[in-house]
């Protein structure tokens, strides 16, 4: 015991240290897959052992999971393994791991073809990317899935209007009401602040008050439409995830009175679903992902629908990968804003960071002055009002 204050401390410190080896050795024999080379020698039982078993089925081989990237799929063609496994996984790991492991087995199994089942689109986790996969295969669909197809999607799309629908109604209204002031308001249409700091020079000392010759106030644009916007959106097969974020906030839009929107989407053809904004469930069963993509020819039916350029913001969703006519595509533009319209490009509206996309047409489309970025689906209502109120929009720092 000399040198040491306490045995507690001599004893349990081997005990740490020991503890923590152990916790490394296990993460690492998760990660490598436990083949004879993955030099970990650590033994997985219980739930471990379980888990083990879910990996192994998505990046194992024959029952024998080779080490790291190199493990290959082992999961089989059999629907009732595969809902066993995906019950599994829901399980053993959070909803986010769930949700990537799911997006791996589609990509890496071919498993899009059980989701025609509605067996299995009852036993997966729902989120967007999946909405993306459903969509994609809703042609080939049997009627028999179609209506779990939608309930799945339905329930995505509830789950994303919660969360991003009400803040972007507040921020939109602020927006529309700062952009449409009066001179001659109201009573409760007045913005006290602005009209205070317009009539200082009116103050008067002896009876501590400002006298406001000149009132200004909130336009009431709930009553009348004074805004027009034009969603403009790529149905190519990358751009799934900012489909379906679109279609949300063009239901959105559509639910403002002082905002008439037009959602447009497009690949080589171009479909107006305006008229199923309501139901952001039928906009999303109204698109066909996949396909080529003619901007041109999107932009040219856009642009032939506006009818008051100085009050119209176009927002153009799409990687810029075109294969229409590309000096046509700048012209319009060009014309759009020339005439007075706002124009908005988005790399992608989604939370996946900036894709792939064709920086040359980004360019471009810079020197017009509409600069292409990608954007979060949280970060959506902020570019809206800006483009609203025709001020610099927040572009995200690249970096």
């Amino acid at each position: 015991m000399t040198g040491h204050p306490t045995g507690h401390t001599t004893a349990t410190e081997p005990v740490d240290a020991d503890g923590a080896a152990r916790e490394r050795l296990r993460r690492w024999r998760l990660v490598l897959g436990g083949d004879a080379a993955d030099g970990t020698g650590h033994a997985l039982s219980g739930r471990d052992a379980a888990m083990d078993g879910a990996l192994t089925a998505l990046y194992g081989k024959g029952g024998t999971p080779r080490a790291g990237r190199d493990r290959a799929a082992g999961l089989g063609a059999s629907a009732p393994a595969v809902a066993r496994w995906l019950g599994d996984i829901r399980t053993y790991f959070p909803s986010p791991v769930v949700q990537v492991m799911q997006r791996d087995a589609i990509d890496r199994l071919g498993l899009d073809t059980l989701l025609l089942e509605p067996e299995m689109l009852e036993a997966v986790e729902a989120d967007v990317h999946l909405v993306g996969t459903l969509l994609s295969l809703h042609q080939a669909m049997p009627e028999t899935t179609k209506e779990t197809a939608r309930t799945v999607v339905r329930k995505v799309v509830e789950d994303l209007e919660e969360r991003l629908a009400t803040r972007a109604r507040a921020v939109l209204t602020g927006a529309l009401d700062r952009s449409a002031r009066v001179s001659r308001p109201r009573h409760h249409d007045i913005d006290w602040h602005r009209t205070i700091a317009a009539n200082l020079k009116h103050y008067l000392p002896e009876h501590r008050t400002v006298v406001p010759e000149r009132l200004i106030g909130y336009g009431r644009a709930s009553r009348s439409v004074k805004k027009e916007v034009v969603l403009c959106v790529d149905q190519s097969g990358s751009m799934a995830a900012s489909v379906v974020y679109a279609s949300v906030f063009g239901a959105v839009l559509a639910s403002m009175r002082a905002i008439d929107t037009r959602l447009v989407v497009f690949d080589t053809t171009v479909v107006d679903l305006t008229d199923q904004l309501e139901d952001p469930v039928d906009v999303l069963f109204g698109t066909r992902l996949g396909g080529g993509t003619d901007i041109n020819r999107a932009l040219a039916y856009c642009q032939s629908r506006i009818t008051r350029p100085a009050e119209t913001v176009v927002v153009l969703i799409s990687d810029l990968y075109e294969g229409g006519i590309r000096d046509e595509m700048l012209k319009r533009v060009a014309a759009m804003k020339s005439a007075g319209v706002e124009f908005v490009t988005l790399l992608a509206l989604s939370d996946e960071g900036t894709p792939a996309y064709d920086r040359e047409h980004a360019g471009s489309l810079a020197a017009l002055g509409a600069p292409a970025f990608a954007c979060t689906p949280d970060l959506f209502p902020e570019v809206m009002a800006a483009a609203l109120e025709r001020r610099p929009l927040p572009i995200p720092d690249a970096g």
